[in-house]
């Protein structure tokens, strides 16, 4: 039998509050979800000035990001380059670069999306976020 890490709340913390600072140093006013490796919501935020519709696509980036185990800029750059039948997938609504996967001992245990901003800055949020809690369970 397998076994895998979960995210407990207090690694749910973490990946916010990295997050947070990483966008608040920027002053970018963006949308944080963090969800498991099913897609479930385990956390959102909104920043004061994000639209409202940043915090639906934030859950969906990373949503995209824990079933597809692979980051969405993978899905974007499909479809930029043409295949547009991943736009009739149901699972991938948010196919734009920002949803990021959580892997440790190389399994997906979860995903941060982040909206707002352009989409690179976006994943840089997103990435900082997890990089930031690698090092915390690696240190």
């Amino acid at each position: 039998m397998l076994s895998k890490a979960v995210l407990t709340q207090h690694e749910v913390a973490q990946l916010l509050a990295a997050a947070r600072a990483e966008a608040q140093a920027n002053q970018w006013p963006v949308s944080i979800a963090v969800v498991d490796d099913g897609g479930h919501p385990l956390a959102l935020e909104r920043l004061d000035g994000c639209p409202p519709i940043s915090a639906y696509i934030a859950q969906e980036k990373a949503r995209t990001a824990a079933l597809g185990r692979k980051d969405s800029k993978v899905y974007e750059d499909i479809i930029n380059g043409g295949r547009t039948a991943f736009l009739s997938v149901p699972v991938l609504n948010a196919t734009l670069e920002g949803g990021v996967p959580l892997r440790v001992d190389g399994q997906v245990i979860g995903a941060v999306g982040v909206s707002g901003v352009k989409s690179e800055q976006d994943a840089q949020v997103a990435k900082v976020a997890i990089a930031a809690l690698l090092a915390q369970l690696n240190g």
